[in-house]
């Protein structure tokens, strides 16, 4: 039977003396002539009393419950009046590899134990395959042997020494799929088995998984592929000349093996010095196959067997070396549903060869890697739904609005709860005005995503509708309680007229912005704090403030400034001063670029600073400066093109930009003729000179201008026609009390886009 040592276990008594398992047991005292294989030359007189009396002790402590709850190991015994003799003269102990090299509690094996005494020979002991000592390898096979008292009964010498190895045999397995369990991703699982197979239960492993690997109750279409996932090995071979020569000469594997006739493996590397695979990297598993008819059977086999002595080239490769004998295991990896791959453990001439209860070690082992592969596989599936979810709920990417310039930021909680309901947008409105908007949904589950989603649809909505900032906030709240009793929301919202050089900022229970002048100078500003959305029944009061030019606005939430080392206004202060500190080092007559002043703001966080998700939107306040704005007023009469070719055509002399003079005088004429036509109240008119030219028309006609093919027929309609060849860009927007069209040509020196 194989001894599976761990940890726990000590050197072995070797005169008399009872004691105990690892588990509390009694145990029996295990003499030196443990196991007995033949007669030693000159045996003491004494040997044989010696002998009766650790075999008495042995059966008294196996009888008192040395190996209770297993099944009881097979006796050996030997020839009537066959006497144990001493040890054989000049034979001296041969440790062993693997005691002690599983840690039961971490299912880490290593490759020192205690040294074990040495075993005189007995003609009753059961041998290995190979003929070798039954406790050489780190996993010892055979039961230990059993003399005979001279004339007397049958003495279980070794019946306390097999419960012990039947107790070591569990006490692997549980520790090894304890080291697989703890793997929450496909590579740790698979890391896992070969770090508690090898050297404790095999010399090499190899890992076959499927590719791809099935999801949950997804049916595979096409064939069926296996891809080497892992290999490992006791120890790397570096030097392999002499081998190398020999096989490159002609001669085959079998040939290489020596005059034993029997491969030797361990000198055969898994892995090449250059990193190369003798394994077959991919194999396509055949229908009706001898591969695919052992992965049926589910069971593992010996690599001996006639079904895994086919099986075996078809997964490897025909050119892949094997051991002979029950010296390879293939065991089919089955998940839930469906055989997901399968492991092959080896063993090198070195050790025994397995027995037939290392197959069910390898079926156990195999049971619980190809389960925790599949609870793997469906995590990772559930992260990408999430992060998906994540990432289509933020924007792809941030306008570029005239007069600001804007950088985000957005980080998850941890990499196990990627999902929040935080986010960050901004919206283009009318008049070059921009919306920068920041929200925090209570929660980081798939529910905070989705309400967290319909609130930022619902906030685009209201914006382009260019509601006020308090009036947008008092809709979130009504749609948050539609949503449901209990979804709430901190919610901040801004527009920022670069014209006018001044912002709006109405705020639902977030985190106060902090703007960082051109000086240097940081400032938390004073906006009414306002009760979180979905509350309902409150009012939301906005507060007007200037946004000098040079200055950098920043939104955040809470994740940034609170955590459970800090409270949120600490957090806050040392925002404001890491700010400043970054401000004075990049000198004082120019703000800090946009994105390096959003990761030093994110370096400020600290071990522990993560208890939340945190979404991050700073916007760097340009301005267009009043001499390159031009408005006018327009009564809606049948002489109001005329004035505004007029007018357009002025402020481009101005400008100096006489060459888009007939472009623009059409293009306005168009539009302003469209807008005279509906308009009861005056019509406005302005030109913004940036990177481009603007112009934009307003009217108190809420019905938006859709543009459409005019017939031959027609006297009219083609007005947008021409304003959408000729454009750069254009649209029209909705206002509360009209709307507002708009186009943009560009200027003269400046690359054509569209």
């Amino acid at each position: 039977m194989t001894e599976y040592p761990t940890s726990q276990e000590g050197p072995q008594p070797v005169a008399s003396g009872g004691g105990t398992d690892e588990a509390g047991h009694g145990k029996a005292p295990i003499a030196a002539t443990e196991a007995v294989r033949t007669h030693a030359p000159g045996a003491e007189p004494g040997g044989s009393a010696a002998a009766a009396s650790d075999a008495r002790a042995a059966r008294s402590a196996a009888g008192a419950g040395g190996g209770a709850g297993l099944p009881r190991p097979r006796r050996n015994t030997a020839a009537p009046g066959e006497v144990p003799a001493a040890a054989e003269p000049g034979r001296s102990a041969r440790p062993r590899p693997g005691a002690g090299a599983l840690d039961a509690s971490a299912g880490a094996a290593g490759h020192g134990g205690p040294a074990e005494a040495p075993r005189p020979r007995g003609g009753s002991d059961d041998i290995g395959d190979d003929g070798e000592d039954p406790v050489a390898g780190p996993i010892a096979g055979g039961d230990g042997g059993a003399g005979r008292h001279g004339g007397g009964g049958t003495v279980p010498a070794g019946e306390a020494t097999a419960a012990r190895r039947e107790g070591d045999r569990l006490r692997f397995v549980g520790a090894a799929t304890r080291r697989i369990a703890r793997g929450i991703d496909l590579d740790e699982i698979v890391l896992g088995l070969c770090r508690a197979t090898v050297p404790t239960f095999s010399d090499a492993i190899l890992v076959y998984l499927r590719d791809p690997l099935p999801v949950g109750d997804e049916r595979p279409v096409g064939p069926v592929v296996l891809r080497l996932r892992r290999t490992d090995r006791l120890r790397p071979i570096d030097d392999l000349t002499d081998i190398s020569s020999t096989i490159g000469a002609g001669m085959d594997l079998a040939g290489a093996a020596g005059a034993t006739g029997e491969l030797d493996f361990s000198q055969l590397p898994l892995v090449g010095p250059q990193g190369d695979l003798p394994a077959a990297e991919l194999c396509e598993i055949r229908p009706g196959g001898a591969l695919a008819e052992v992965l049926r059977g589910v069971r593992p086999v010996f690599g001996s067997s006639a079904a895994a002595r086919a099986a075996l080239p078809e997964l490897l490769g025909v050119d892949h070396p094997l051991p002979r004998g029950n010296r390879a295991v293939l065991a089919p990896l089955r998940g839930r549903r469906r055989v997901i791959g399968a492991a092959v453990f080896l063993r090198s001439p070195e050790r025994p060869a397995f027995e037939q209860n290392d197959l069910l070690v390898a079926a156990q082992l195999a049971t619980h890697t190809a389960l925790g592969i599949d609870k793997a596989v469906l995590y990772g599936r559930e992260a990408y739904i999430a992060d998906e979810l994540q990432r289509t709920m933020l924007p792809d990417g941030l306008p570029q609005p005239t007069g600001v310039r804007l950088a985000s930021r957005y980080l998850p909680a941890a990499e196990t709860a990627r999902v929040g309901g935080d986010w960050y947008d901004a919206i283009p409105l009318p008049g070059s005005r921009v919306a920068l908007v920041v929200g925090d949904v209570m929660g980081h589950s798939m529910t905070s995503a989705a309400i967290m989603g319909q609130l930022r649809t619902t906030a685009q909505t209201l914006a382009q509708l260019d509601l006020p900032p308090a009036e947008v906030l008092h809709h979130l709240d009504e749609q948050a309680q539609r949503l449901g009793s209990d979804r709430m929301a901190t919610c901040l919202y801004a527009v920022y007229d670069p014209v006018a050089h001044r912002i709006t900022i109405a705020n639902a229970g977030h985190p106060p912005p902090v703007l960082l002048h051109l000086g240097g100078r940081a400032e938390v500003l004073r906006v009414p704090p306002g009760a979180p959305i979905g509350v309902g029944g409150v009012d939301f009061e906005a507060v007007e403030l200037d946004a000098p030019a040079g200055g950098t606005l920043l939104l955040y939430t809470d994740g940034l400034v609170e955590s459970r080392l800090r409270d949120v206004w600490t957090g806050i202060e040392q925002l404001r001063e890491r700010l400043a500190t970054t401000a004075q080092l990049t000198g004082l007559d120019h703000p800090p670029p946009l994105e390096a002043l959003c990761d030093d703001v994110l370096d400020m966080l600290g071990p522990g600073d993560r208890d939340d998700d945190i979404a991050l939107l700073a916007a760097r306040f340009d301005g267009i400066a009043p001499s390159d704005v031009a408005y006018w007023f327009l009564d809606p009469e049948e002489t109001a093109p005329g004035r505004a070719r007029r007018f357009a055509r002025r402020a481009l002399t101005r400008w100096g930009l006489e060459e888009l003079s007939d472009s623009l005088e059409l293009l306005v004429s168009e539009v302003v003729t469209n807008a005279v036509r509906y308009a009861e109240r005056p019509v406005t008119l302005r030109l913004l000179r940036t990177d481009v030219l603007r112009c934009e028309v307003g009217d108190d006609s809420p019905q938006l201008p859709r543009q459409r093919r005019a017939r031959d027929t027609d006297e009219g309609g083609r007005g947008l026609f021409l304003v959408n060849r000729m454009a750069r860009r254009w649209g029209a927007t909705r206002l509360s009390s009209g709307k507002v069209v708009w186009f943009e040509l560009t200027l003269p020196g400046t690359p054509e886009r569209r």
